[in-house]
């Protein structure tokens, strides 16, 4: 029986079969772990990454966002402030790529569901110039 990681790295096996980024419109990969969201715009035809970011540069700018979940606060209100995040890291990238001049891209949700941060991220990205 396989385990949820192996079940998510053989969905993006299969999603990458089909998603290539190229120069002139990019992948945009997203990385989602328990406690933080990356994303990263690659060229895959010359193997390189062009733009990055993360969840950890938007807490840097804003200090007085929540670092990690209590249990004070309620799980519900934890995940909305990680779908927050996830949604201002979108626009941080969607930023970043229009200074290098990249409006057009291919989105890469890395073998997790399109739901949640994910979703918000992609919403972000989309809100901030990017087109998918």
């Amino acid at each position: 029986m396989l385990e949820k990681k192996d079940k998510r790295i053989r969905r993006h096996r299969r999603v990458r079969a089909k998603i290539f980024g190229t120069t002139a419109r990019p992948r945009l990969c997203v990385f989602r772990s328990a406690n933080h969201i990356y994303c990263q715009l690659i060229d895959d035809g010359k193997k390189h990454t062009i733009v990055s970011a993360s969840d950890l540069e938007i807490k840097e700018e804003k200090k007085n966002l929540p670092r990690r979940h209590t249990r004070r606060r309620g799980e519900k209100e934890a995940r909305l402030k990680k779908v927050a995040i996830a949604f201002e890291v979108g626009k941080l990238i969607a930023e970043k790529a229009l200074k290098k001049k990249i409006e057009k891209v291919v989105f890469d949700r890395g073998g997790f569901a399109y739901h949640g941060r994910v979703k918000a991220l992609a919403e972000g990205a989309r809100e901030g110039g990017l087109k998918f």
